[in-house]
């Protein structure tokens, strides 16, 4: 595969990150698309990580088609790697198709890889975070046409610890969401967990009147943390979630 770094112009918001202790870089193949915080320039070393998590993804699709399309949970069990594996578990957690979570996962699989050469990392795909910080950090929302979007952010209070944090919305980006929440965003320390919860419950919400259900869904899987709910002027939230003024932002997606 053809290395490809890039500043990325597409991808407005990364403009709006505001992290001055770590290097930036970028890394893309195919459709994977990163965003790289660390204490140093590890290109090479995400690129790598990047080249083996899609091989191993690619590999089984071949040999199992369906894994890539369907909607509903993987139940057949076969001999696979860690990413594979880590994608079958959130889709049986969350009840959607394995593939809901691959953003997160390899953000998650790049970032604790990078974690060997950089005791900091930020990895960002597609809006989807994972996160290990030394100190507490602040993250922005940003939620399309929503009056809370660019307004509000969630403080993370988790320093020394990877956590991850994933969004999912029916009006941004060109994830499949049957839902109309302008964004769904779950805290977990598993990226992976993250992305495929984040999916699942925004395809709950249809209306404001569904912020309830949909948050009660969420917080009853395992190892989710925390749950924010944004619908038009509408917010939710469960959980280790606390919102912060966008002025206090220190990371945003």
């Amino acid at each position: 595969m053809k290395k490809n770094i890039r500043t990325n112009t597409n991808r407005f918001y990364r403009n709006q990150i505001r992290e001055t202790s770590l290097q930036s870089f970028h890394v893309q193949v195919a459709e994977t698309d990163l965003c790289i915080y660390a204490s140093r320039n590890l290109t090479n070393e995400a690129y790598e990580s990047v080249i083996k998590c899609r091989d191993q993804l690619e590999s089984f699709i071949r040999q199992y088609p369906t894994f890539a399309t369907t909607l509903t949970p993987w139940t057949d069990i076969q001999p696979a790697p860690e990413i594979i594996r880590q994608m079958i578990h959130a889709s049986q957690c969350a009840g959607v198709g394995p593939m809901a979570s691959v953003a997160g996962v390899i953000a998650e699989m790049v970032g604790t890889t990078l974690l060997q050469y950089s005791d900091e990392i930020i990895v960002e795909n597609g809006g989807d975070l994972f996160i290990h910080k030394k100190q507490p950090f602040n993250v922005g929302i940003y939620a399309g046409d929503s009056p809370f979007s660019n307004r509000i952010g969630i403080h993370v209070d988790q320093a020394g610890e990877s956590v991850s944090i994933c969004t999912s919305s029916a009006v941004i980006g060109h994830s499949l969401s049957f839902g109309q929440a302008d964004a769904v965003t779950v805290l977990s320390h598993s990226a992976t967990l993250a992305d495929a919860v984040a999916t699942a419950t925004a395809n709950y919400v249809k209306t404001r009147d569904d912020i309830s259900n949909a948050i009660d869904f969420a917080k009853k899987i395992a190892n989710v943390d925390g749950v924010l709910v944004l619908i038009g002027d509408a917010m939710g939230a469960w959980g280790k979630i606390e919102i912060v003024p966008m002025r206090e932002i220190g990371v945003k997606p």
